[in-house]
């Protein structure tokens, strides 16, 4: 079993806003990266009353983003979502090395 460190935020934190919790209900979005742990493999969440399962949780620089990562994230282009990131969090730089927390997960049927 992998070790991780403990959480920095509660698992119901992980997918807040509107359009990613429609784009993660829509099977549109799968992952979610973070500066800090919200969930650990095998543990659920709910969104609007459907129950989903972080299935990997994986260190990444954003740097290594591809576009398929991006289309993961629930946006049709990398650049698209470096910009979102970017409006939302002010004073913020995309910064290759910066290490985020990629928490995948899916749907439990």
């Amino acid at each position: 079993m992998t070790e991780y460190p403990p959480k920095t935020c509660e698992i119901d934190r992980l997918v807040t806003h509107d359009k990613l919790v429609a784009a993660t209900l829509q099977g549109h979005k799968t992952q979610q990266r973070r500066d800090g742990i919200y969930g650990y493999p095998g543990e659920t969440f709910q969104l609007d009353g459907v129950s989903f399962v972080i299935k990997d949780l994986r260190r990444q620089h954003l740097g290594e983003m591809t576009e398929e990562d991006a289309h993961c994230e629930g946006y049709p282009s990398l650049a698209m979502y470096q910009n979102l990131i970017l409006s939302m969090h002010k004073g913020m730089s995309w910064e290759a090395e910066h290490p985020v927390w990629v928490h995948e997960f899916t749907r439990v049927e």
